[in-house]
């Protein structure tokens, strides 16, 4: 072969290696920018679904247009909402799973409603449950951990995931392994559901670093409790909160393995930046710095990629094990403080100060001598972005957050001595060009949302009211959405009402 021939062979080659790789390799969907203004969100539709508990979480389906809503209201059920001809919304149809304890999250794609649900007997397995969208039809039920409390597919469509919280009994005789389950849609649905037991050679580790083991008589897979699920773009990742525990962990979706734990360690609010207001009784609102520190406890996360670095968003509204066989909440006036580290402690202890806060007693005294050396409260009572490779915290929004509420007027303070505004809910997506977080307060019934383009520094950009107590926090982009803008939709527990906001055009 002459050298001509040889350089034409070697050519052709590279063309075909490379135009097989393009075509083997996932392609990226581009981004269409819809000009909006990303400080407008307004709303403009409302639906009121009954009484309490009547809208909690919600997931939507573009290709029927309707929303499906989790509803505990007499019965667990699933509501599906009419979107077909939005603004203007219709209820359609009610599913209802009369055999189930409680029914916890919903989740859509590519035609199909994944439904998490209580088993009969609230601590024994629980199912999740698969319906196509569009006749409604089941496909699927398959078992999975005790108390799946959020369910979500990954990216690409290919896997469910179900986060099973495993609560205990209320007199804490019966305690299920907390797990995640990962269901395989292309295997026929099979399913592979993971305990935390591998890591109890970690505990004084993860322990020391603030993680928190302590359910009375429980090993450790026992008194973990997954709390809620976020997938990485790639479908390969998921990070789960584990809340009670104040941790996040790290699951392997591919090979099906739990690859770490991330504690989140504490909030040390004598620091400037981190304020808290800890008093119902004090005739003013107020954040001040305490001599305490706050485990963050976090509810919903959110995965989002800026900057070609990926990163969780967690909402720390913390959470507490307040059973009647096994309470950890205490008044801080209620505990004997150890005079050397709270020389000032008749006055802390004043109803005015710190004396009503809620704490954790199952932490604090550090040498066991029965007195308080720390205190600690129970939740974060802010918005953390972190690292989501290296678990670092890169951003905490919480002084700025409860003061934008207090200066809007709408700080509720009777709830200063217990998670204040109470992040509740969590989703960051893009709205032209930038990155949002669109953060659920539930006990002063508000979203607000922060630019994280940068997360280091995240810009405040607008705060809303939503209704009473705003559960779930979805967001549907311009593509998927029944009018082609970018739709924020929120379902709220304490009165049964789901609002769809929107950004003004541009």
């Amino acid at each position: 072969m002459n050298c001509k021939k040889l350089f034409f062979a070697i050519l052709m080659a590279s063309v075909i290696s490379t135009s097989c790789k393009k075509i083997s390799e996932p392609i990226e969907e581009p981004i269409t920018i819809v000009p909006e203004d990303i400080a407008s969100f307004k709303e403009i539709a409302s639906i009121d679904l009954g009484g309490e508990t009547s809208a909690e979480i919600s997931a939507y389906d573009p290709s029927t247009k309707k929303l499906f809503v989790v509803s505990n209201e007499g019965g667990a059920k699933v509501e599906v909402v009419d979107l077909s001809n939005y603004p203007s919304l219709s209820k359609s149809k009610t599913i209802n799973f009369s055999a189930n304890a409680g029914i916890n999250s919903v989740a859509v794609s590519n035609g199909l409603l994944a439904i998490a649900l209580d088993g009969a007997d609230k601590q024994g397995n629980g199912d999740v449950v698969v319906l196509k969208t569009s006749t409604l039809e089941e496909v699927k039920k398959i078992t999975v951990g005790a108390m799946p409390d959020m369910v979500t597919f990954s990216p690409d469509g290919n896997y469910i995931l179900s986060a099973n919280e495993g609560e205990p009994s209320d007199d804490y005789t019966v305690d299920p392994k907390g797990t995640v389950s990962i269901i395989n849609i292309k295997d026929n649905y099979s399913v592979k559901t993971l305990d935390f037991a591998g890591f109890e050679s970690q505990k004084a580790n993860l322990v020391a670093a603030g993680f928190r083991i302590y359910g009375p008589k429980a090993t450790f897979a026992q008194d973990i409790e997954p709390e809620y699920i976020a997938v990485s773009a790639d479908s390969k990742k998921a990070y789960v909160t584990l809340q009670e525990n104040n941790g996040v962990a790290e699951i392997d979706i591919v090979s099906g393995t739990i690859t770490k734990i991330n504690p989140l360690g504490t909030r040390d609010i004598n620091l400037a930046e981190n304020p808290f207001d800890v008093s119902d009784k004090d005739n003013k609102i107020a954040l001040s710095n305490w001599p305490i520190k706050a485990f963050y406890l976090p509810d919903a996360i959110s995965y989002f990629t800026t900057g070609g670095i990926s990163y969780v968003a967690l909402a720390n509204e913390g959470d507490t094990r307040a059973w009647k066989g096994y309470d950890e909440e205490a008044r801080v006036k209620s505990l004997k403080l150890d005079p050397t580290k709270f020389p000032t402690a008749a006055t802390l202890q004043l109803d005015a100060n710190l004396g009503r806060l809620t704490v954790t007693k199952a932490f604090g005294d550090t040498d066991g001598d029965g007195d308080y050396d720390e205190l600690y409260a129970t939740g974060g009572r802010s918005l953390s972005i972190l690292n989501a490779s290296t678990g670092a915290l890169v951003a905490n929004i919480g002084k700025d957050l409860e003061q934008h509420v207090i200066d809007a007027g709408k700080y509720d303070d009777e709830r200063s001595d217990n998670k204040g505004v109470e992040v509740e809910g969590v989703t960051v997506a893009e709205v032209n060009g930038r990155t949002l977080a669109f953060i659920g307060m539930e006990r002063v019934d508000m979203i607000a949302v922060y630019d994280v383009t940068t997360p280091a520094m995240p810009k405040f950009v607008q705060l809303f009211s939503t209704g009473d107590a705003p559960e779930g926090v979805l967001f549907v982009k311009p593509k998927d959405s029944p009018n082609g803008r970018s739709l924020l939709v929120v379902a709220s527990e304490g009165d049964g009402t789901v609002k769809f906001f929107q950004p003004n055009k541009l």
